[in-house]
Protein backbone atom coordinates (compact mmCIF):
# COMPACT_ATOMS: atom_id res chain seq x y z
CA UNK A 1 0.00 0.00 0.00
CA UNK A 2 2.82 2.39 0.89
CA UNK A 3 4.60 1.65 -2.40
CA UNK A 4 1.39 2.23 -4.35
CA UNK A 5 0.83 5.55 -2.59
CA UNK A 6 4.39 6.64 -3.32
CA UNK A 7 3.99 5.75 -6.99
CA UNK A 8 0.77 7.76 -7.12
CA UNK A 9 2.42 10.77 -5.52
CA UNK A 10 5.36 10.60 -7.93
CA UNK A 11 2.94 10.42 -10.83
CA UNK A 12 1.23 13.56 -9.53
CA UNK A 13 4.58 15.31 -9.43
CA UNK A 14 5.43 14.33 -12.97
CA UNK A 15 2.04 15.29 -14.36
CA UNK A 16 1.82 18.61 -12.44
CA UNK A 17 -1.84 18.38 -11.57
CA UNK A 18 -4.09 21.43 -11.56
CA UNK A 19 -5.19 23.96 -14.11
CA UNK A 20 -6.79 27.36 -13.87
CA UNK A 21 -7.40 29.48 -10.81
CA UNK A 22 -9.04 27.67 -7.91
CA UNK A 23 -9.82 28.38 -4.30
CA UNK A 24 -7.12 26.89 -2.07
CA UNK A 25 -9.68 24.59 -0.42
CA UNK A 26 -10.64 23.17 -3.83
CA UNK A 27 -7.10 22.77 -5.18
CA UNK A 28 -6.58 19.14 -6.20
CA UNK A 29 -2.82 19.51 -5.70
CA UNK A 30 -3.43 19.82 -1.94
CA UNK A 31 -4.71 16.88 0.13
CA UNK A 32 -4.74 16.00 3.80
CA UNK A 33 -1.29 14.39 3.47
CA UNK A 34 0.65 16.25 0.76
CA UNK A 35 1.06 19.21 -1.57
CA UNK A 36 2.29 19.05 -5.19
CA UNK A 37 3.79 22.10 -6.90
CA UNK A 38 6.95 24.09 -7.49
CA UNK A 39 9.45 25.51 -5.03
CA UNK A 40 9.17 29.31 -4.99
CA UNK A 41 11.24 30.10 -1.90
CA UNK A 42 13.63 28.33 0.47
CA UNK A 43 14.34 29.80 3.91
CA UNK A 44 16.86 27.39 5.37
CA UNK A 45 17.47 29.28 8.67
CA UNK A 46 13.73 29.29 9.37
CA UNK A 47 13.35 25.70 8.21
CA UNK A 48 10.69 26.59 5.61
CA UNK A 49 10.06 25.91 1.93
CA UNK A 50 7.29 27.70 0.03
CA UNK A 51 5.41 25.59 -2.52
CA UNK A 52 3.11 27.03 -5.20
CA UNK A 53 0.67 24.72 -6.94
CA UNK A 54 -0.25 24.85 -10.63
CA UNK A 55 -3.55 26.49 -9.64
CA UNK A 56 -1.73 29.23 -7.72
CA UNK A 57 -2.26 28.08 -4.11
CA UNK A 58 0.65 28.64 -1.72
CA UNK A 59 1.63 26.20 1.03
CA UNK A 60 4.55 26.56 3.44
CA UNK A 61 6.36 23.27 4.14
CA UNK A 62 7.89 23.36 7.61
CA UNK A 63 11.15 21.38 7.72
CA UNK A 64 12.93 19.79 10.65
CA UNK A 65 15.81 17.45 11.41
CA UNK A 66 13.68 14.37 10.65
CA UNK A 67 12.56 15.56 7.20
CA UNK A 68 13.96 13.34 4.43
CA UNK A 69 14.80 14.55 0.93
CA UNK A 70 14.88 12.62 -2.35
CA UNK A 71 15.25 13.45 -6.04
CA UNK A 72 13.73 11.48 -8.93
CA UNK A 73 14.50 11.83 -12.66
CA UNK A 74 11.84 13.63 -14.76
CA UNK A 75 9.04 11.27 -15.80
CA UNK A 76 10.18 8.52 -13.43
CA UNK A 77 7.66 6.85 -11.11
CA UNK A 78 9.90 4.02 -9.89
CA UNK A 79 10.85 4.78 -6.28
CA UNK A 80 14.04 2.73 -6.63
CA UNK A 81 15.39 5.39 -9.03
CA UNK A 82 15.21 8.07 -6.33
CA UNK A 83 18.45 9.33 -4.77
CA UNK A 84 18.85 10.83 -1.32
CA UNK A 85 19.74 14.52 -1.23
CA UNK A 86 19.82 17.37 1.27
CA UNK A 87 17.96 20.67 1.49
CA UNK A 88 20.95 22.46 -0.07
CA UNK A 89 20.48 20.39 -3.26
CA UNK A 90 17.00 21.83 -3.84
CA UNK A 91 16.56 24.98 -5.94
CA UNK A 92 13.76 27.44 -6.59
CA UNK A 93 11.79 26.21 -9.58
CA UNK A 94 12.15 22.51 -8.81
CA UNK A 95 9.01 20.39 -8.90
CA UNK A 96 8.16 19.11 -5.42
CA UNK A 97 5.91 16.84 -3.39
CA UNK A 98 5.95 17.66 0.34
CA UNK A 99 4.33 14.93 2.44
CA UNK A 100 2.93 15.38 5.92
CA UNK A 101 -0.35 16.11 7.69
CA UNK A 102 -1.79 19.29 6.20
CA UNK A 103 -2.96 22.08 8.51
CA UNK A 104 -6.73 22.63 8.64
CA UNK A 105 -6.40 25.90 6.69
CA UNK A 106 -4.39 24.02 3.99
CA UNK A 107 -1.69 26.67 4.07
CA UNK A 108 1.11 24.80 5.85
CA UNK A 109 2.38 21.26 6.27
CA UNK A 110 5.02 19.82 8.64
CA UNK A 111 6.97 17.95 5.97
CA UNK A 112 8.06 14.42 6.81
CA UNK A 113 9.28 13.73 3.28
CA UNK A 114 10.22 16.00 0.36
CA UNK A 115 10.52 14.54 -3.15
CA UNK A 116 11.79 16.81 -5.93
CA UNK A 117 12.38 16.82 -9.67
CA UNK A 118 15.17 19.17 -10.70
CA UNK A 119 14.07 22.08 -12.88
CA UNK A 120 17.31 21.84 -14.88
CA UNK A 121 16.75 18.13 -15.48
CA UNK A 122 13.17 18.81 -16.59
CA UNK A 123 14.49 21.43 -19.04
CA UNK A 124 17.09 19.00 -20.41
CA UNK A 125 14.47 16.30 -20.88
CA UNK A 126 12.12 18.72 -22.64
CA UNK A 127 14.90 19.99 -24.91
CA UNK A 128 15.79 16.41 -25.84
CA UNK A 129 12.14 15.60 -26.58
CA UNK A 130 11.68 18.73 -28.71
CA UNK A 131 14.81 17.93 -30.72
CA UNK A 132 13.59 14.39 -31.36
CA UNK A 133 10.16 15.61 -32.50
CA UNK A 134 11.87 18.02 -34.91
CA UNK A 135 14.34 15.47 -36.30
CA UNK A 136 11.95 12.52 -36.56
CA UNK A 137 8.69 14.36 -36.95
CA UNK A 138 5.99 14.65 -39.58
CA UNK A 139 3.23 17.25 -39.58
CA UNK A 140 0.37 17.95 -41.92
CA UNK A 141 -3.36 17.60 -42.53
CA UNK A 142 -5.27 14.30 -42.51
CA UNK A 143 -6.54 13.94 -46.08
CA UNK A 144 -8.17 10.50 -45.83
CA UNK A 145 -8.91 7.75 -43.31
CA UNK A 146 -9.06 4.06 -44.34
CA UNK A 147 -10.82 1.96 -41.68
CA UNK A 148 -10.16 -1.29 -43.56
CA UNK A 149 -6.36 -0.98 -43.59
CA UNK A 150 -6.16 1.27 -40.52
CA UNK A 151 -4.11 3.75 -42.48
CA UNK A 152 -4.44 7.49 -42.93
CA UNK A 153 -3.08 9.78 -45.60
CA UNK A 154 -1.41 12.94 -44.33
CA UNK A 155 -0.78 15.83 -46.71
CA UNK A 156 2.50 17.48 -45.83
CA UNK A 157 4.59 20.21 -47.44
CA UNK A 158 7.91 19.48 -49.12
CA UNK A 159 10.29 21.33 -51.45
CA UNK A 160 8.16 20.01 -54.32
CA UNK A 161 4.87 21.21 -52.86
CA UNK A 162 2.17 19.16 -51.17
CA UNK A 163 2.90 15.44 -50.84
CA UNK A 164 0.68 12.61 -49.54
CA UNK A 165 2.24 10.34 -46.93
CA UNK A 166 0.69 7.02 -45.86
CA UNK A 167 0.66 6.52 -42.07
CA UNK A 168 -0.29 3.09 -40.65
CA UNK A 169 -1.96 3.24 -37.24
CA UNK A 170 -1.41 0.27 -34.89
CA UNK A 171 -2.21 -0.46 -31.26
CA UNK A 172 1.46 0.03 -30.36
CA UNK A 173 1.36 3.73 -31.17
CA UNK A 174 0.93 6.23 -28.35
CA UNK A 175 -1.99 8.32 -29.63
CA UNK A 176 -3.24 11.56 -28.11
CA UNK A 177 -5.74 14.22 -29.16
CA UNK A 178 -6.41 17.83 -28.21
CA UNK A 179 -9.82 18.28 -26.60
CA UNK A 180 -11.99 21.34 -27.34
CA UNK A 181 -10.50 24.54 -25.82
CA UNK A 182 -7.33 22.76 -24.64
CA UNK A 183 -4.11 24.57 -25.49
CA UNK A 184 -1.12 22.62 -24.18
CA UNK A 185 0.64 19.73 -25.91
CA UNK A 186 0.76 17.97 -22.54
CA UNK A 187 -3.03 18.30 -22.17
CA UNK A 188 -3.73 16.06 -25.16
CA UNK A 189 -5.78 13.03 -24.07
CA UNK A 190 -5.42 9.35 -24.93
CA UNK A 191 -6.94 8.69 -28.33
CA UNK A 192 -7.53 5.96 -30.91
CA UNK A 193 -7.81 5.39 -34.65
CA UNK A 194 -11.58 5.88 -34.45
CA UNK A 195 -11.08 9.49 -33.30
CA UNK A 196 -9.22 10.51 -36.46
CA UNK A 197 -11.09 12.72 -38.93
CA UNK A 198 -10.39 14.18 -42.34
CA UNK A 199 -9.17 17.75 -41.86
CA UNK A 200 -7.46 17.04 -38.53
CA UNK A 201 -4.03 18.50 -37.99
CA UNK A 202 -1.49 15.74 -37.45
CA UNK A 203 1.90 15.61 -35.77
CA UNK A 204 3.83 12.39 -35.37
CA UNK A 205 7.22 11.18 -34.20
CA UNK A 206 8.66 8.16 -35.96
CA UNK A 207 10.53 6.99 -39.05
CA UNK A 208 10.04 7.83 -42.72
CA UNK A 209 10.58 5.34 -45.51
CA UNK A 210 13.58 6.03 -47.80
CA UNK A 211 11.28 7.48 -50.49
CA UNK A 212 9.28 9.49 -47.95
CA UNK A 213 5.99 7.91 -49.08
CA UNK A 214 5.30 6.18 -45.75
CA UNK A 215 5.73 7.17 -42.12
CA UNK A 216 5.77 4.68 -39.23
CA UNK A 217 4.97 6.59 -36.03
CA UNK A 218 5.76 5.87 -32.41
CA UNK A 219 3.68 8.78 -31.12
CA UNK A 220 0.83 10.71 -32.74
CA UNK A 221 -0.96 13.88 -31.65
CA UNK A 222 -4.00 15.16 -33.57
CA UNK A 223 -6.75 17.72 -33.16
CA UNK A 224 -9.42 19.76 -34.88
CA UNK A 225 -7.94 23.25 -35.03
CA UNK A 226 -9.14 26.61 -36.18
CA UNK A 227 -6.81 29.21 -37.70
CA UNK A 228 -8.10 32.77 -37.78
CA UNK A 229 -6.64 36.18 -38.42
CA UNK A 230 -7.67 39.78 -38.26
CA UNK A 231 -7.07 43.26 -36.92
CA UNK A 232 -7.11 43.86 -33.17
CA UNK A 233 -10.00 46.06 -32.05
CA UNK A 234 -9.41 45.87 -28.28
CA UNK A 235 -7.01 44.38 -25.74
CA UNK A 236 -7.95 43.70 -22.12
CA UNK A 237 -4.85 42.58 -20.25
CA UNK A 238 -6.78 42.22 -16.98
CA UNK A 239 -9.14 39.55 -18.37
CA UNK A 240 -6.65 38.14 -20.87
CA UNK A 241 -8.95 38.82 -23.82
CA UNK A 242 -8.19 40.20 -27.27
CA UNK A 243 -10.98 41.23 -29.63
CA UNK A 244 -10.40 41.11 -33.38
CA UNK A 245 -12.33 41.61 -36.60
CA UNK A 246 -12.15 38.22 -38.34
CA UNK A 247 -10.68 38.63 -41.84
CA UNK A 248 -12.77 35.79 -43.25
CA UNK A 249 -16.19 36.39 -41.69
CA UNK A 250 -15.90 40.15 -41.02
CA UNK A 251 -17.45 39.39 -37.63
CA UNK A 252 -16.09 40.26 -34.16
CA UNK A 253 -14.20 37.45 -32.45
CA UNK A 254 -13.02 37.20 -28.83
CA UNK A 255 -9.65 35.53 -28.32
CA UNK A 256 -8.90 34.26 -24.80
CA UNK A 257 -5.18 34.31 -23.98
CA UNK A 258 -4.27 32.06 -21.05
CA UNK A 259 -0.96 31.82 -19.21
CA UNK A 260 -0.09 28.73 -21.26
CA UNK A 261 -0.90 30.40 -24.58
CA UNK A 262 2.12 31.27 -26.74
CA UNK A 263 2.48 34.84 -28.02
CA UNK A 264 5.06 35.51 -30.74
CA UNK A 265 5.84 38.55 -32.87
CA UNK A 266 7.23 38.98 -36.39
CA UNK A 267 9.56 41.96 -36.06
CA UNK A 268 10.92 44.05 -38.97
CA UNK A 269 14.40 42.87 -37.98
CA UNK A 270 13.30 39.24 -38.24
CA UNK A 271 11.72 39.84 -41.65
CA UNK A 272 14.87 41.56 -42.90
CA UNK A 273 16.95 38.63 -41.69
CA UNK A 274 14.63 36.25 -43.53
CA UNK A 275 14.85 38.36 -46.70
CA UNK A 276 18.64 38.15 -46.56
CA UNK A 277 18.62 34.38 -46.00
CA UNK A 278 19.67 34.40 -42.36
CA UNK A 279 16.51 32.95 -40.86
CA UNK A 280 15.40 29.35 -40.42
CA UNK A 281 16.84 27.28 -43.21
CA UNK A 282 20.29 28.86 -42.88
CA UNK A 283 22.33 30.90 -45.30
CA UNK A 284 20.85 30.99 -48.75
CA UNK A 285 17.33 30.43 -47.52
CA UNK A 286 14.68 32.48 -49.21
CA UNK A 287 12.32 34.83 -47.52
CA UNK A 288 9.01 33.63 -46.16
CA UNK A 289 6.69 32.79 -48.96
CA UNK A 290 9.51 32.26 -51.40
CA UNK A 291 10.76 35.83 -51.89
CA UNK A 292 14.24 35.71 -53.40
CA UNK A 293 17.15 36.17 -51.04
CA UNK A 294 18.28 39.63 -52.06
CA UNK A 295 19.65 42.06 -49.56
CA UNK A 296 17.73 45.28 -49.33
CA UNK A 297 14.56 43.92 -50.90
CA UNK A 298 11.45 45.56 -49.57
CA UNK A 299 9.21 43.45 -47.31
CA UNK A 300 5.73 42.59 -48.55
CA UNK A 301 3.02 45.19 -48.23
CA UNK A 302 0.18 44.95 -45.76
CA UNK A 303 -3.12 43.28 -46.73
CA UNK A 304 -5.22 45.49 -48.96
CA UNK A 305 -2.26 47.26 -50.59
CA UNK A 306 -0.64 46.42 -53.90
CA UNK A 307 1.43 43.24 -53.94
CA UNK A 308 5.21 43.53 -54.18
CA UNK A 309 6.58 44.02 -57.67
CA UNK A 310 8.33 41.17 -59.35
CA UNK A 311 5.53 38.61 -59.37
CA UNK A 312 3.57 36.67 -56.82
CA UNK A 313 5.16 34.96 -53.89
CA UNK A 314 4.46 31.75 -52.04
CA UNK A 315 2.28 31.71 -48.92
CA UNK A 316 3.14 30.97 -45.35
CA UNK A 317 1.76 27.50 -45.54
CA UNK A 318 -1.55 28.46 -47.19
CA UNK A 319 -3.04 27.77 -50.60
CA UNK A 320 -1.94 25.17 -53.12
CA UNK A 321 1.78 25.27 -53.99
CA UNK A 322 2.92 25.23 -57.62
CA UNK A 323 4.19 22.02 -59.10
CA UNK A 324 7.86 21.32 -58.63
CA UNK A 325 9.79 23.27 -61.18
CA UNK A 326 6.57 23.84 -63.07
CA UNK A 327 5.70 26.79 -65.20
CA UNK A 328 4.95 29.87 -63.21
CA UNK A 329 6.76 28.72 -60.07
CA UNK A 330 8.29 31.96 -58.76
CA UNK A 331 11.95 32.14 -57.92
CA UNK A 332 12.42 31.14 -54.30
CA UNK A 333 9.02 29.47 -53.99
CA UNK A 334 8.62 25.83 -53.04
CA UNK A 335 9.45 23.99 -56.23
CA UNK A 336 11.38 26.95 -57.63
CA UNK A 337 15.08 27.75 -57.24
CA UNK A 338 16.24 29.37 -54.05
CA UNK A 339 13.45 28.15 -51.79
CA UNK A 340 13.99 28.38 -48.04
CA UNK A 341 16.86 26.05 -47.31
CA UNK A 342 15.91 24.14 -50.44
CA UNK A 343 13.12 22.60 -48.40
CA UNK A 344 10.01 24.71 -48.90
CA UNK A 345 8.38 27.14 -46.52
CA UNK A 346 7.80 25.78 -43.00
CA UNK A 347 5.48 28.10 -41.08
CA UNK A 348 5.79 26.09 -37.85
CA UNK A 349 9.57 26.35 -37.95
CA UNK A 350 9.38 30.07 -38.61
CA UNK A 351 7.00 30.63 -35.69
CA UNK A 352 9.18 28.53 -33.36
CA UNK A 353 12.06 30.87 -34.20
CA UNK A 354 10.15 34.10 -33.52
CA UNK A 355 10.81 36.17 -30.39
CA UNK A 356 8.34 35.81 -27.54
CA UNK A 357 5.94 38.69 -26.98
CA UNK A 358 3.38 39.60 -24.31
CA UNK A 359 -0.26 40.59 -24.12
CA UNK A 360 0.77 44.08 -23.02
CA UNK A 361 2.70 44.59 -26.28
CA UNK A 362 -0.33 43.98 -28.52
CA UNK A 363 -1.69 47.14 -30.14
CA UNK A 364 -5.12 48.06 -31.49
CA UNK A 365 -5.13 47.96 -35.29
CA UNK A 366 -2.30 45.48 -35.84
CA UNK A 367 -2.91 42.15 -37.54
CA UNK A 368 -2.65 38.86 -35.66
CA UNK A 369 -2.80 35.17 -36.57
CA UNK A 370 -4.34 32.77 -34.04
CA UNK A 371 -4.52 29.00 -33.80
CA UNK A 372 -6.98 27.34 -31.43
CA UNK A 373 -8.88 24.13 -30.97
CA UNK A 374 -12.46 24.12 -32.23
CA UNK A 375 -14.66 25.11 -29.28
CA UNK A 376 -18.40 25.21 -28.64
CA UNK A 377 -18.76 28.98 -29.22
CA UNK A 378 -17.79 30.11 -32.75
CA UNK A 379 -17.52 33.72 -31.56
CA UNK A 380 -14.94 32.85 -28.90
CA UNK A 381 -11.64 30.95 -29.14
CA UNK A 382 -8.83 30.13 -26.73
CA UNK A 383 -5.42 30.81 -28.28
CA UNK A 384 -2.83 28.07 -28.50
CA UNK A 385 -0.54 30.38 -30.47
CA UNK A 386 -1.03 34.07 -31.25
CA UNK A 387 1.37 35.71 -33.71
CA UNK A 388 1.46 39.49 -34.04
CA UNK A 389 2.96 41.58 -36.82
CA UNK A 390 1.75 39.19 -39.52
CA UNK A 391 1.01 41.81 -42.17
CA UNK A 392 3.89 40.55 -44.38
CA UNK A 393 2.60 36.96 -44.16
CA UNK A 394 -0.94 37.99 -45.06
CA UNK A 395 0.37 40.11 -47.95
CA UNK A 396 2.30 37.14 -49.31
CA UNK A 397 -0.81 34.99 -49.18
CA UNK A 398 -2.80 37.64 -51.02
CA UNK A 399 -0.06 38.14 -53.59
CA UNK A 400 -0.09 34.45 -54.32
CA UNK A 401 -3.87 34.39 -54.62
CA UNK A 402 -3.58 37.21 -57.13
CA UNK A 403 -0.90 35.37 -59.10
CA UNK A 404 -3.09 32.26 -59.23
CA UNK A 405 -6.02 34.26 -60.58
CA UNK A 406 -7.81 34.29 -57.26
CA UNK A 407 -7.69 38.03 -56.78
CA UNK A 408 -5.32 39.77 -54.39
CA UNK A 409 -8.19 41.82 -53.01
CA UNK A 410 -9.75 38.81 -51.28
CA UNK A 411 -8.85 38.01 -47.65
CA UNK A 412 -5.84 35.66 -47.39
CA UNK A 413 -6.68 31.96 -47.22
CA UNK A 414 -5.64 30.83 -43.72
CA UNK A 415 -7.30 27.42 -43.78
CA UNK A 416 -4.20 25.39 -44.57
CA UNK A 417 -1.75 27.11 -42.23
CA UNK A 418 -0.67 24.33 -39.89
CA UNK A 419 0.38 25.92 -36.58
CA UNK A 420 -2.13 24.37 -34.19
CA UNK A 421 -0.14 21.56 -32.66
CA UNK A 422 2.78 22.76 -30.58
CA UNK A 423 5.55 20.58 -29.18
CA UNK A 424 6.47 18.94 -25.89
Amino acid sequence: MKKALTTFVLALLVLSLGAGAQAQGDDSAITATRVVGKVTEINAPAGQMTVKTEAGSVVVANLNAKTTYERVPPGETDRSKAVKITLTDIAVGDGVVARGYMATDRKSVPAQQVIVVSQSEIAKKQDKERAEWRQRGLSGIVASVNPQTKEITVTTRTADGSKPVIVPITDKIKMRRYTPDSIKFSDAKKSSFEDLKVGDQFRGKGDKSPDGARFTPEEVVTGAFRTVGGAITAVDAATGEVKISDLQTKQPLTVVVRKDSTIKRITPEFMQKMMQGGGPGGPGAGAPGGAPSQGGQRPAAAPGSAPPQGGSTSPAGGGRPPAAGGAGAPQGAPGGPGGPGGGGFDIQRIIDSLPVSTLAELKTGEMVLISSTTGADPARVTAITLVAGVEPIFAMLQARQGGAGGGASRPPNLGTINIGIGGP
